[in-house]
C-alpha cells in the first residue's frame, strides 16, 4: 500500500524540476526511483558539491537529504489544501566521499497530519558504503484561503 496521496510517477519527480533554477537543480540533483514507501534520488560529487579539501561537503549532504524529504512530505498530503515546511534537519556524517556520485533514500519514521518525521540515508552509488544519516522533521501546514 502506497503512502502517496495521489499516484506520482519517476518521469513526474523528474519533470517537476525542468526548466527552473534552484540548488536541487544547480547541485545536480536527480531522481532514481520511487516505490510505495521511499523516493532514491543520486547526486554527483564534483566542484559543485565538495569542500576545499575535496571531500563530499556536508552541506550538500543536508540539500539532498532535505531535498528528499520535502517532496515526500509534499507527495503526502493535498497541496490543494497544505504546503510543507522544514523544522529541523539532523545529519551524522560518518565516510567521506570524494568522486561519483551518492545515492539518498528517504522513508517515513511518522507520517501524521501536523508533522511527518523522515530517515534519509545517503550511500555512494559504486559500493553502497553508509556516506550520511539524516533525519528531517516537516511541518504540515493548512493553507489559507
Amino acid at each position: 500500500m502506497s503512502i502517496w496521496f495521489k499516484e506520482v510517477t519517476l518521469e513526474a519527480l523528474q519533470g517537476s524540476q525542468k526548466g527552473t533554477k534552484n540548488l536541487t537543480t544547480h547541485i545536480g540533483i536527480e531522481y532514481t526511483a520511487i516505490g510505495d514507501d521511499f523516493i532514491e534520488a543520486k547526486m554527483p560529487v564534483d566542484e559543485r558539491s565538495k569542500q576545499p579539501y575535496g571531500l563530499l561537503h556536508g552541506s550538500a549532504s543536508c540539500v539532498l537529504a532535505e531535498t528528499l524529504g520535502s517532496v515526500a512530505s509534499a507527495l503526502c498530503v493535498d497541496i490543494t489544501k497544505n504546503t510543507v515546511v522544514g523544522l529541523e534537519i539532523n545529519a551524522n556524517h560518518l565516510r567521506a566521499a570524494t568522486s561519483g556520485y551518492v545515492v539518498g533514500t528517504v522513508r517515513p519514521i511518522h507520517i501524521g497530519r501536523k508533522t511527518h518525521v523522515w530517515d534519509i540515508r545517503i550511500e555512494t552509488e559504486s559500493d553502497k558504503k553508509l556516506v550520511c544519516i539524516s533525519r528531517l522533521t516537516v511541518a504540515v501546514l493548512e493553507k489559507s484561503h
